[in-house]
């Protein structure tokens, strides 16, 4: 297999891991390490619902109208039969859960979920069970009350709406090839030939943000997988184009409560305690 760089890659595809023939129940987790396998971001679907948990690094869904960045304390939920593709970091350890249509209550759309550590082992206890494992009545059990769980997590508002609509489209495949260009909403309308005022409405009408808020969002959501990644705070901020890296802590913190580097460290002392 040839990867982005262009060179041979020995990995298997992360594909020929995971086998839903083997689904006999309402869930089956699977954990993936890719350092193991090869990522693959082409388009794909599954008749059952997807939920993707980070266990280290960071993963970045695109499907629908939006991309979802998955931090390592939340989970994206993936609907049956709803087109995405995957973009993980090189250091990324994943487990996907995969749900039976109606075996939970579930949204029917694509989201970010908050995922508590009781839950999160729930999903782990499932993802270690072999496939020769006899699946009794106490793994039924298991099973059970973890999807019940499931369906109380919150949402976490961490994807970014995007839009089919050309123009918009336009500005944001032109944003997420450089995030750091700053080009101004009236700039932005000359480039797509409309007028300021009119892109302005439409910005909210696709995406339900101002142009602003739309920007702010794309660099968090960049942000987080790089720094998941093992980008420093500092680079970061430079490829988003921050003047300085103390602007971009301050955007980080109103956006997520915390600095980049104690959103990052209470996450790490987290996988420590579960790993422990």
């Amino acid at each position: 297999m040839i990867s982005k760089s262009g060179q041979t890659s020995n990995k298997p595809p992360c594909s020929t891991a995971i086998d839903l023939s083997l689904l006999h129940g309402p869930a089956m987790a699977v954990r993936m390490d890719f350092a193991d396998y090869e990522a693959e971001g082409v388009q794909h679907q599954h008749r059952q619902g997807q939920l993707i948990l980070a266990l280290h690094g960071a993963v970045t869904c695109r499907a629908e109208s939006g991309l979802w960045i998955v931090p390592p304390d939340c989970g994206v939920w993936i609907p049956g039969g709803v087109p995405h593709s995957n973009q993980v970091t090189s250091n990324a350890r994943l487990t996907y859960l995969f749900v039976e249509p109606g075996a939970a209550m579930l949204p029917d759309e694509c989201c970010t979920l908050s995922v508590s550590p009781m839950l999160r082992e729930m999903i782990h206890r499932i993802a270690e069970l072999s496939e020769s494992d006899p699946r009794d009545a106490h793994v039924d059990r298991l099973v059970r009350v973890m999807l019940d769980e499931l369906g109380l997590m919150p949402r976490e508002r961490l994807e970014l709406p995007v839009s089919g609509h050309p123009k918009i489209a336009l500005i944001a495949a032109a944003l997420l090839a450089d995030p750091s260009d700053r080009r101004t909403l009236g700039q932005w309308a000359e480039h797509v030939a409309v007028s300021e005022r009119s892109l302005k409405r439409l910005m909210v009408q696709e995406t339900g943000l101002s142009f602003g808020r739309w920007r702010r969002q794309l660099h968090l959501v960049i942000a987080l997988r790089e720094l998941a990644g093992g980008a420093t705070v500092q680079r970061v901020a430079g490829d988003l184009g921050y003047e300085s890296t103390t602007a971009f802590i301050v955007m980080f913190k109103k956006a997520l409560g915390t600095t980049p580097s104690r959103y990052f460290a209470d996450r790490l002392d987290h996988e420590a305690r579960v790993r422990h």
